[in-house]
């Protein structure tokens, strides 16, 4: 049976429980208390679309990032209620050999959120593993043919795999709702390269932006030389931060033109891309943060100046392995 609801999309979404699932390998009441007051701030105010995956923890937290997503979205009573857009991936782990295997997963997944409206495949295996990704792909269609998903998405796709598969499920009349790439000033390279901005517009697909802070380096609390963060970002940053001084730069004198912080001008540079950006927020404050860059726009010549300042980025971020062709 196929499912013909609405998916609730918003302008901006809150990956929350994505890239702040670190919070939940080590979490306390009084954290998951924050968080919720997080959740209901980011909904009162517009934000709807809630991005998480079911390989968000291990061992004993297992599941926990889809649970307590599920229990914050079942607590809230307010305004935006109704649009509140739950989103999970799916991850191709090598022991999902089958159809039924991907069905298994979502249905498990369903059960700790409460309810799945757009289910994703987090990456493709077509790097590796290409016969594997098919039998995968069914498993989602089948979730959304029985009626068990509202929407079907996917993650890391390059824009040859995306065409791939978007024939695919448009021969069983389902439509890819959305993609999900690494995209921000310092990572361009799933638009500038791979194109698949193009590819989304022509298939009437929406593309979702993941790390649009660059894991925190466009915000402008990290310097190359002082205040780097901790352990695997450190190195990171040490290797980008002097190469992008220019980006940053520019990025912090639009940001005070604006009376807006660097965080707000680097997510609305997203938007104004046309796509979605998913800004992780484990505080109040950040996340209020993230909700100030919506409702006004960069004009066509500071997106410009953007642009040209984050091509001339010596370094770029490293991209996600798995993202394909």
């Amino acid at each position: 049976m196929q499912t013909n609801q609405q998916l609730p999309l918003p302008i901006m979404g809150c990956g929350t429980w994505a890239w702040g699932n670190r919070l939940l390998w080590g979490y306390e009441q009084s954290m998951d208390e924050q968080l919720q007051q997080v959740f209901n701030l980011c909904v009162e105010n517009g934000v709807t679309l809630f991005d998480t995956g079911d390989s968000y923890g291990t061992g004993r937290l297992n599941g926990r990032s889809e649970i307590l997503l599920g229990k914050f979205s079942q607590e809230y009573i307010g305004k935006n209620q109704a649009n509140i857009c739950l989103a999970t991936k799916l991850a191709p782990y090598p022991w999902r050999l089958t159809r039924g295997a991907m069905v298994a997963a979502g249905k498990a997944s369903a059960k700790r959120l409460g309810r799945i409206d757009l289910v994703q495949m987090h990456w493709s295996t077509a790097n590796y593993f290409p016969w594997q990704e098919w039998q995968l792909l069914d498993g989602l269609a089948e979730l959304y043919e029985q009626g068990l998903v509202k929407g079907v998405g996917l993650s890391n796709y390059g824009p040859k795999r995306l065409k791939q598969v978007y024939q695919k499920f448009h021969n069983r009349n389902i439509p890819i709702t959305t993609l999900q790439v690494q995209y921000s000033l310092l990572s361009t390279y799933p638009v500038t390269e791979l194109g698949v901005k193009e590819v989304c517009d022509e298939l009437g697909i929406k593309l979702i932006a993941y790390s649009p802070l660059a894991l925190g380096f466009l915000t402008g609390k990290y310097s190359e030389k002082d205040n780097l963060p901790t352990g695997l970002r450190r190195l990171v940053g040490k290797q980008i931060l002097s190469g992008a001084r220019s980006l940053l730069n520019c990025l912090a004198a639009i940001a005070q033109s604006k009376n807006k912080t660097m965080s707000q001008v680097a997510i609305n540079w997203c938007i104004c891309k046309g796509t979605i950006p998913i800004p992780g927020a484990k505080s109040l404050q950040q996340a209020q943060e993230n909700i100030g860059a919506l409702g006004w726009f960069l004009d066509a010549g500071e997106v410009e100046e953007l642009d040209k300042a984050a091509a001339s980025v010596d370094k770029a971020m490293v991209q996600n392995i798995f993202q394909s062709n």
